[in-house]
């Protein structure tokens, strides 16, 4: 197997790939995903599968743990070969509900760590995911700008402080 530090783990943590490629449009990732499965031999090492998990949170002021609720999981895991024998794991969970999604996810994800052939298309997908993700926290702030409050001339008369 191969092992080498990507010049992607510095710009972008593989912890953040799969957050990169949630922001893209599905069907793009698939469609990448199905061209990297023509270009190379995938074996799933865990079928790709989907339900709800358990959100656990513990509580700040007694440290006592707790559940929420539940959230979609959707997960994967896979070894792509790459014609030259290459060959490179991947996975990924998704807070989503979508399996094929999570499988397409841990292609890339192989891909990219092995930096296989076709990781540079793989890296147009993530910094794709990157600009959307930059303009949805662009507009939430422009957001948040708008609802900002002044408290500073509150309280300033002298009515106020002899009451």
């Amino acid at each position: 197997m191969k092992t080498s530090t990507s010049p992607l783990t510095a710009a972008a943590g593989r912890a953040q790939w799969p957050r990169l490629l949630l922001a893209c449009p599905p069907e793009s990732v698939r469609a990448l995903a199905r061209r990297l499965c023509e270009r190379h031999e995938v074996h799933d090492i865990q079928c790709p599968q989907s339900g709800l998990a358990l959100l656990k949170l513990r509580d700040s002021v007694h440290g006592e743990a707790y559940y929420p609720g539940e959230v979609p999981l959707a997960m994967a895991r896979v070894r792509v070969t790459a014609a030259d024998g290459t060959e490179s794991e991947g996975a990924a969970q998704l807070l989503d509900d979508r399996a094929s999604l999570a499988r397409a996810a841990a292609v890339i994800d192989a891909v990219l760590a092995g930096q296989l052939p076709g990781h540079e298309e793989a890296l147009a997908v993530l910094a794709a995911g990157r600009a959307r993700l930059a303009e949805q926290k662009a507009q939430r702030q422009a957001l948040l700008a708008t609802t900002r409050v002044d408290f500073s001339l509150l309280g300033t008369s002298e009515e106020d402080d002899d009451a």
